[in-house]
């Protein structure tokens, strides 16, 4: 689906000025800079304490890890941003839409801790926290999303409103991979 929207989710406040990465060398070479290894993405042996059927989406929380099971104790992996504090959310939802580049508008909450936020940030600009890719998912205002510049270094931390926050690079990678549906399920 290549379409924009108006999203207005509980993600990400910060307002950058960029250019958002595009190509697999720009990512690597971003990746190494700050700090990640080539090895942050790619299929792994877990354990998450019971079995998922591949093609279920399972965010550990405290670990502040995406994982897209592929089989038995396999996965892909993906470092995230969670939601910080009270916001992090656990239990089970779906991809209920997905959007490439999607507009961003900032939920009540978020304008109130950040009044100046524009009402509206249009998909694509280097301004629009929801990144590359958005997964919305059956919960309200919340989406697995890709992030801005400025946002990178928050990967693997408790940043968010709620949302789960990806590398724009992994967000592709995992939107290619998924479809309306898939199950997500959110642990501690």
């Amino acid at each position: 689906m290549n379409r924009s929207f108006r999203l207005s989710l509980l993600c990400g406040t910060g307002i950058l000025a960029i250019a958002l990465l595009s190509t697999s060398s720009e990512a690597r070479t971003a990746r190494q800079s700050s700090g990640e290894t080539d090895q942050a993405r790619g299929e792994v042996g877990i354990k998450l304490g019971q079995t998922y059927p591949a093609g279920t989406i399972v965010i550990n929380v405290s670990k502040k890890k995406l994982y897209l099971v592929t089989g038995e104790d396999q996965a892909i992996l993906y470092p995230v941003a969670v939601g910080k504090g009270k916001a992090a959310w656990t239990g089970t939802a779906y991809v209920k839409e997905k959007f490439v580049r999607p507009d961003w508008a900032p939920p009540a909450v978020v304008k109130h801790d950040n009044p100046s936020l524009p009402d509206l940030i249009p998909g694509g600009t280097p301004a629009n926290p929801m990144g590359e890719r958005a997964l919305t998912l059956s919960l309200d205002e919340i989406a697995i999303h890709g992030t801005s510049q400025s946002m990178r270094k928050s990967i693997g931390t408790a940043a968010s409103y709620g949302c789960i926050r990806m590398l724009n690079e992994d967000v592709v990678d995992l939107y290619e991979r998924v479809s309306v549906g898939t199950p997500v399920v959110a642990i501690r």
